[in-house]
């Protein structure tokens, strides 16, 4: 139905509208002077008619289970490129194709995705919020350049938050609860056999998310999500973590929910605190 006959059907006409539970005053039904009689007679010498047509269309009846939906806006695709984008630049922020200290134009990265220089920016503003890069008026994004001190203090707020947590856990969580999170660590697992550095870096916040959600505190995953994720920006000029760094940081997965099943809390603390020390992202 167009937009048009939509507004025509359900907005009331011009008027005091009806108060609902209130009788509706008697109208009548056709231009004879005062109208049919109440009791279905007539007033004078005016006879009863059929009631003339409603002045306005019917409202369209309501859509039911399985009726098709309405077609989806412009906006919904623009909005998936913009997702899609940035999972790109994600990607390419944690492979270092994307300098520290370089700056990046808009348009010159919607030329290299194919697209328009709209939903890069889009995108480059939300890793602008993220900490990942910052605004260079008239000239583009600055990719953040971190240093070995501000991945520290990321380790140190992680194991602030993180490790009180997991020793919690450790005491109440069933070992067949950490039993069914051994496929999320065996996937980090496969991820850095092959070497795959964004790959690994999904897998293993998918990992870490899995355990904190255990908690029941959505507000701790987003926050450790968040700081994760910053944790795993490359250094400046720092080399591309090698694929033997990697399955040593996935085996401490493994270990740490051995460690959770056996509720052995001394090597729990331990393991999660050199977990994010010495990770490899």
């Amino acid at each position: 139905m167009q937009q048009g006959r939509w507004r025509e059907a359900t907005v009331p006409p011009y008027g005091s509208p009806r108060v609902p539970g209130q009788a509706r005053a008697a109208e009548p039904c056709c231009g004879a002077p005062g109208g049919c009689a109440p009791d279905g007679g007539t007033r004078g010498e005016h006879t009863h008619s059929e009631p003339p047509a409603p002045r306005t269309a019917e409202p369209p009846a309501p859509r039911t289970a399985g009726s098709p939906a309405p077609a989806p806006r412009a906006a919904v695709h623009r909005h998936s490129v913009r997702g899609q984008i940035l999972a790109a630049l994600r990607t390419a922020l944690v492979d270092g194709e994307l300098v520290p200290g370089e700056v990046y134009s808009a348009p010159a990265l919607a030329e290299r995705f194919g697209v328009s220089a709209t939903p890069v920016r889009e995108a480059m503003q939300q890793l602008s919020i993220e900490g990942a890069v910052e605004v260079v008026p008239n000239r583009g994004f600055r990719v953040t350049e971190r240093s070995p001190r501000e991945l520290a203090e990321l380790a140190e707020v992680r194991a602030m938050i993180e490790v009180p947590v997991m020793l919690r856990l450790a005491r109440t969580v069933p070992a067949a609860r950490w039993a069914e999170l051994r496929p999320l660590a065996e996937a980090t697992t496969e991820a850095a056999a092959t070497g795959d550095r964004a790959g690994y870096a999904e897998c293993d916040r998918a990992f870490h998310r899995a355990l904190l959600a255990l908690a029941g505190n959505q507000q701790l995953v987003q926050v450790a999500d968040d700081l994760h994720r910053r944790a795993q920006w490359p250094l400046t000029a720092a080399p591309v973590a090698r694929r033997g760094d990697l399955v040593a940081d996935a085996a401490e997965h493994l270990a740490l929910l051995d460690a959770l099943c056996a509720q052995n809390l001394a090597v729990v603390q331990s393991l999660v605190r050199e977990h994010f020390t010495g990770s490899a992202l």
